[in-house]
């Protein structure tokens, strides 16, 4: 844990004091940023007070004193319920606002780790305001230095090598009349992975034709999975890391048609999400040119606003992106303001999709999904290529 970090992002962020908090090694969040073993015994609950200015506080239960005897700072413990009480009531000095992981009315779930109860005890207790730690969350969780973006250009550029593999072997064997399924590329995507040494995080490529990817996160298994064949819209959807610790994942989709005459609706759908994919890039760059703070919920509007001008706002249903990270859904902002408004800001050093959808369940669906970097020193970097028309497969 790097305290003095910790404490001038709490200064930046005009609050009093960060409090951290878990019960039954629930919230993995906290044991990230404090560099504590999430696999010990926890059957009770702990605090640890840091405020942005001074010593920090460790709250522990008698049962489990040691609990966070590796930080830094004064240890207290309490046994009773009641002492507990007294102890938050006395943890905080003159500091009025204290940030934890909370978000008001759950905008952003993934930062919603402390329940509704230990929220309203810290405020009655303590007499303080609860404000959301989401964007101090961010900097520890989302952001990542050189090392981590030279990783995901690396897993990029393999992923996008294994996708144009998988339309080719698609088309191989159709053209060679031969059977192959849905589950069968997502197997060959799964075992190009392995050999190129990248993990997909324990989960299976989505590889869709037709009315399949209508469920935006379908996944093929033998039973459901059918054949390729002429005339089928295709969708794929992959996401890869290096496996070292801390390498960042890549993560996009490609859509393509098996033969020449690609229906009129399909070609305008791709062409609508496409027009929202590069709205929202385009916003993206505008603003960190002009060194202007950008949070996830206005890349959203203006994505989707494109595709609602070409008539399909009704078939968009989820939100344009996600943070991107360590793990393939990260911590940092979402593109998102349709599911959640998210209020985070957009931060250098940090990754994220874009990846506009249209999906009718009855017939086809269709996604065109790119990742941006923002180096840290501020550049917008899209990284791989870019899709800009449907593949057309032979």
């Amino acid at each position: 844990m790097d305290l003095n970090a910790i404490q001038q992002a709490i200064k930046e962020a005009g609050f009093d004091g960060w409090l951290f908090y878990d019960f039954h090694n629930r919230n993995l969040i906290d044991y990230r940023i404090l560099g504590i073993d999430s696999e010990r015994m926890a059957t009770r609950r702990w605090f640890y007070w840091v405020p942005a200015e001074g010593e920090p506080i460790r709250l522990v239960h008698g049962v489990e004193p040691s609990r966070l005897d590796g930080l830094p700072g004064e240890k207290r413990v309490y046994s009773r319920w009641v002492e507990l009480h007294e102890a938050l009531g006395s943890l905080f000095g003159t500091a009025r606002t204290v940030a934890m992981q909370y978000s008001p009315l759950c905008d952003i779930p993934y930062i919603s780790m402390v329940d509704a109860g230990t929220i309203e005890l810290v405020r009655e207790a303590g007499g303080v305001e609860i404000v959301s730690s989401a964007d101090l969350v961010s900097r520890f969780e989302a952001v990542f230095g050189a090392e981590g973006a030279e990783s995901h250009r690396r897993a990029m550029h393999t992923i996008l090598a294994v996708k144009d593999e998988a339309y080719a072997k698609i088309g191989a064997a159709v053209t060679a009349g031969e059977t192959l399924t849905e589950y069968d590329i997502a197997r060959f995507i799964l075992d190009r992975f392995e050999a190129e040494g990248l993990d997909a995080g324990g989960h299976v490529p989505i590889v869709g034709v037709d009315g399949h990817p209508a469920d935006p996160h379908f996944e093929p298994t033998e039973e459901n999975a059918v054949p390729f064949a002429r005339d089928q819209c295709v969708l794929i959807d992959l996401w890869a890391r290096e496996k070292a610790p801390t390498s960042i994942f890549a993560d996009v989709t490609w859509c393509g048609f098996i033969g020449q005459d690609v229906p009129e609706e399909y070609q305008q759908m791709f062409e609508a999400v496409c027009a929202g994919r590069d709205a929202g890039v385009a916003l993206v760059r505008e603003r960190f040119a002009a060194g202007e703070l950008l949070e996830g919920w206005e890349v959203d509007d203006v994505v989707r606003a494109e595709v609602e001008r070409a008539g399909f706002g009704d078939q968009f249903i989820h939100r344009t992106g996600h943070s991107i990270g360590f793990e393939v859904h990260g911590n940092g902002a979402n593109i998102d303001n349709f599911e959640t408004r998210d209020r985070r800001t957009i931060l250098a050093g940090t990754c994220f999709s874009i990846e506009p959808g249209i999906y009718f369940t009855d017939r086809r669906a269709v996604r065109t999904e790119i990742d941006v970097l923002i180096t840290p020193e501020g550049e917008v970097e899209v990284v791989g290529d870019i899709q800009q028309e449907l593949i057309l497969i032979p």
